[in-house]
């Protein structure tokens, strides 16, 4: 299991995955949005998304798991 946390207190953009997809090492989990820029949260490594706990239109705060690989 690996969880793919936020790295800053954003507003949540887009989610880009969903639950049973394959990501690979690289791929972009979620796009945040923090004072008019995108942020791109990328995985490093590859695996199934079991979770997805970012939603579109929410907030994250630095260290939230926005998604767990499996």
């Amino acid at each position: 299991m690996a969880e793919i946390r936020a790295e800053m207190v954003a507003n949540v953009w887009k989610v880009l995955v969903t639950e049973g997809q394959t990501v690979h090492a690289g791929d972009t989990i979620v796009i945040l949005e923090s004072m008019k820029m995108e942020i791109p949260v990328v995985t490093d490594t590859g695996g199934t998304v079991m979770a997805v706990t970012a939603v579109e239109g929410g907030s994250v705060q630095d260290g939230d798991v926005v998604a767990v690989l499996g």
